[in-house]
């Protein structure tokens, strides 16, 4: 791996020298979050260029923390997967998380909004065991944002594959959930319970799946951590 040395022998300083090159941990939270594929690597960092996630790539690969694999399920299709090293770094990346969560004040949290991101979380942390037996369609729409950013559905199948669509599916929609991207954002990150956010959260459709929102929409994995600072 191509970096500047901090010259130091401290076990700190050496894996600095590794992991907090651009993108780096971002990349392998990702990782750890169960992103496999080079694509759904770019959308889980929508912002980091195609380029430089397959440099990072292959500088963690050399770095000996990722292997670049054939994919057991799709002939000529390769995928890249935490080693050893790599999975002793989830500890790591969940300190950093709660860290940010309990200490990064929040209206600089709100600043950096993302619907990509936001959906691809929530398309990840959907329980399924408390939804129908069947299909469940769920739309969500932000009013605020531009015309081809502003609809999303999460589509959870009876095998509890979760499927996130930027254009109509063509399925019948169960629920319709429209607030703006801050609010939704605020909710997802554990900052306000849904029961608070009023009239900038509305939901319609299905009255069983609006009661029980809560248990299966899920939220951040570091919704839990509370901040203490405002």
């Amino acid at each position: 791996m191509t970096r500047g040395s901090y010259g130091q022998f401290c076990p700190v300083a050496m894996a600095s020298e590794i992991l907090c090159t651009r993108w780096t941990l971002v990349l392998i939270r990702e990782m750890i979050a169960g992103s496999t594929r080079f694509g759904d690597l770019r959308r889980g960092v929508p912002r980091m260029s195609p380029t430089l996630l397959s440099q990072r790539l292959k500088d963690l690969e050399a770095a000996g923390i990722v292997s670049r694999l054939p994919s057991e399920r799709e002939q000529g299709v390769h995928e890249y997967r935490l080693t050893e090293a790599g999975r002793d770094l989830k500890p790591v990346i969940e300190a950093f998380g709660l860290w940010g969560q309990k200490w990064v004040e929040t209206e600089a949290t709100l600043e950096n909004l993302d619907v990509s991101l936001l959906m691809w979380d929530m398309r990840r942390n959907i329980n399924p065991a408390p939804l129908p037996p069947h299909r469940t369609v769920v739309q969500f729409r932000y009013p605020d944002l531009p015309i081809n950013r502003q609809t999303w559905w999460l589509i959870v199948d009876p095998e509890a594959r979760v499927d996130l669509c930027a254009t109509d599916p063509g399925f019948d929609v169960d629920l319709w959930i429209t607030t703006d991207l801050r609010t939704m954002t605020a909710i997802w990150l554990g900052l306000i319970p849904v029961g608070d956010a009023g009239s900038r959260l509305r939901i319609d459709g299905d009255p069983a799946l609006a009661r029980t929102i809560t248990k299966w929409m899920g939220l951040s994995t570091f919704a839990g951590q509370r901040k203490l600072i405002g």
